[in-house]
């Protein structure tokens, strides 16, 4: 048997809001509880489990790999949705998103403060590429 990974638990403060919250982003479904947890399934069978915990949570960054035309459809809704995005991880180029291997990427923050990205591309797929490091103006963006 190959290695796969499955499923990961996904700290928040309601789980309820941040399940939904990345499901309408990303155009998913959340599942049906099971027990403390409420899942998130994406294409390739990876359950992230949202859980509602009464402490301090620890900022996690979770990255997602999506087609072009999917791009597209998750940065409207965020700007649509009015969430702030960034084309870098620390927050140097907000209202933008990045160009890196010749693909598109985004991040944003989720409601209970985890880093979430969406690009397009694998990191280092295209390392020559011209469109490395560079940035792009988001019409509309927060």
């Amino acid at each position: 048997m190959s290695v796969e990974f499955n499923h990961t638990i996904v700290l928040s403060q309601d789980r309820e809001k941040s399940a939904h919250f990345l499901a309408g982003i990303l155009g998913l479904e959340v599942g049906e509880p099971a027990g403390i947890f409420l899942p998130v399934t994406t294409a390739n069978g990876v359950t992230l489990d949202f859980a509602t915990v009464d402490t301090d949570i620890t900022v996690q960054h979770y990255a997602f790999l999506v087609s072009e035309g999917e791009f597209d459809a998750v940065l409207a809704r965020l700007v649509e949705g009015g969430v702030p995005i960034q084309a870098d991880p620390r927050g140097r180029h907000p209202r933008r998103i990045n160009r890196n291997d010749g693909g598109r990427g985004v991040y944003f923050i989720d409601p209970s403060g985890h880093a979430v990205e969406a690009f397009t591309r694998p990191y280092g797929s295209d390392p020559s590429s011209p469109l490395n490091g560079v940035t792009e103006d988001v019409p509309g963006a927060r």
